[in-house]
Order: C-alpha cells, then structure tokens, then sequence
C-alpha cells in the first residue's frame, strides 16, 4: 500500500490557479493544468475550515484543495521535525524494521532534557540509543533536545544540517518555507499550510517515519513509563499520523494522515492546520488545532465517499 498521493498531486498555484504535479516527475517540478476535480469535490464537501490561521487538505487520486486561510509562511514550531526525521532517513535510511546505528548522547542533549522551556526528551549523557529509537523521542513526545542531537549526529553541527533541511525543501518546491533550526523552537522557522502538505506527502511514503508516527508510545531503556504520543488525533479510527506543533507564537500546528472508509475501500487525505490560537499557550494552541483538524476529518469521513462518487472518483483510494 502507499500513502502518497497517487498519479497526481494538484497544489495551489498563482491566481487562485490550479497546478498538477505529476508523480513521475521529479519533486517540485509542477506544470500548469488546470483541473476541475479536486474544486468539484470541494464543493461538495462544504469542509468546516478553520476560521483562523490556514488549512490545506489532498485527497489521494484527487490533488489538494485550495487552501483556506492566509498564505503567508508562520511559525511552525514542532512541524518543523517531519523535516528533520525525513532528512535523517534520506540520509541514513531504515529499511526492514531495522534500529539502524547506536548513537551517544551527548553532554548537550543530556543537559537540555532537564530544560522547563521547551519540549524534551529523557536521554542522559553516555546512553547508547538507535537511530530508530531516538527518531521514535524526537516526533513522539517532541523532543527538541533529540532533534538537535540527531543534526549533530548527521551533519557534524546544526547549521550544517539546516542547509540540508532548506535544500530538500526547496526540491520538494517548498518555495514558502525556510527553516532556522531541527526542532522547531525557533519562531524564524516558517512556512505555509500548502508547503507542510507537500512535505506531509512525501514523508508518509518513507516506511519508517511512516510506522514512528503511528506509535502511541515508546520505551526508553531504563525508564519504566513509556513516553507518549502529543498527537491525540491517533485516537480517531483511521488516522496514521503525523505530527503536533505549538508555542505562544505560532499558536497549534497540526499535520495528519488519515484513512477515510468507503465501503471496503478507504482514501488516504493529508492535511495541515496552523496558527491556531496565537498568542495563547502551546496547550491551549495545540487543543485548538487537535479540535480544528477533528471537524474536518469527521466531515471528509461523512462526505468524502458520497462526494467522489458524484464526481465518478468512488474508485478505490489504495494503490
């Protein structure tokens, strides 16, 4: 089975334009077609958009909705780690479930888990984790510490690591994007709902992310609680991930991955919701968003099949 989009990926272009990016094509590389499909669908949907921030939705064999809500890049907070676990893993990639290389914590990440301002992980200095393991600390419970310590690991420093980040987003024709650290603490970091939804779609096809960001929990050696998943959307039958983000400035960030049932067969739709509640606590943020991407996968749930068969694009959403 694959997740991402199939055949086509149709992404807002200029001028409230349409534009279709072929999956034979190289990433980013989109040329001008337009489509009636995925704004008919949409019609049909009347989706319950967020009425602050922005929204992007795809459907897989349909493309991606306009987006709703401003265009401009904001701050993506924890976002900002799907970047950072899909350079990893181009990088080094995990193939067949395997832990891949022991990584040291260093004195650096050991110091920062013990932090009160800001998301962590519970590593200590010396401890010996696998590449897998510590992927699973740093998208479960956020772990800003263990995102810094796998750029390190990777490229030898952050700043290395972040030309990395930029360059694999300017391929994925992330034009709106620009990324200033691994974790996503930097409000400098910003980006658009349709650029997070390009990037959603390429990372759900990597096995590995893919199976980390579906986990409701890890274990970390010599620790008896497990550490938990922030992305209570996992609670809603069908979702398959992605990933939570928020802070004070850029409000509740939420990227997601769901299967939506019809019949016996089942749809795969992305979607990023950002900018939720602005200025308030990263709780209050990060509630805001779980409840706005909730009303609109209970409405694609309830409207999606009926809205593809009017359309003649009821075909089965696995490929």
């Amino acid at each position: 089975m694959a997740w991402g989009l199939a055949s086509v990926l149709i992404v807002g272009g200029a001028g409230g334009g349409l534009l279709a990016l072929a999956d034979g094509g190289g990433p980013g590389e989109a040329v001008a077609q337009e489509s009636s499909m995925p704004r008919a669908v949409a019609d049909r949907l009347d989706l319950p958009w967020p009425k602050e921030g922005q929204a992007a939705i795809a459907v897989e064999k349909v493309g991606a909705l306009d987006p709703k809500g401003t265009r401009q890049p904001v701050p993506i907070a924890s976002l900002t780690k799907v970047m950072t676990a899909y350079v990893i893993l181009k990088d080094h990639p995990l193939k067949d479930g395997a832990a891949g290389p022991e990584i040291k914590v260093d004195e650096r990440a050991a110091a920062e888990a013990h932090s009160l301002s800001e998301s962590t992980a519970p590593v200590s200095e010396g401890q010996m984790l696998s590449q897998r393991k510590l992927l699973e600390l740093m998208l479960l419970p956020s772990g800003n510490n263990v995102a810094r310590l796998l750029a390190r690991w990777d490229a030898g420093s952050q700043k290395k690591f972040l030309a990395k980040m930029n360059a694999a987003a300017a391929r994925l024709g992330m034009a709106d994007t620009t990324y200033t650290g691994a974790s996503g603490i930097e409000p400098t970091t910003r980006s658009t709902a349709a650029d997070q939804l390009k990037l959603a779609r390429e990372a759900m096809k990597d096995p590995t992310l893919r199976a980390t960001v579906a986990l409701r929990s890890t274990k970390v050696p010599g620790r008896p609680e497990p550490v938990r998943n922030t992305n209570k959307l996992l609670d809603r039958p069908g979702v398959l991930g992605l990933k939570t983000g928020s802070s004070t400035p850029a409000g509740g960030n939420l990227m997601w991955a769901a299967e939506v049932p019809d019949g016996k067969k089942h749809h795969v739709v992305y979607g990023v919701v950002l900018a939720q509640r602005v200025g308030t606590s990263p709780a209050e943020g990060n509630l805001a968003a779980l409840d706005s991407s909730g009303r609109l996968l209970d409405a694609l749930q309830q409207k999606l099949p009926a809205a593809l068969a009017a359309h003649g694009g009821g075909g089965d959403g696995r490929r």
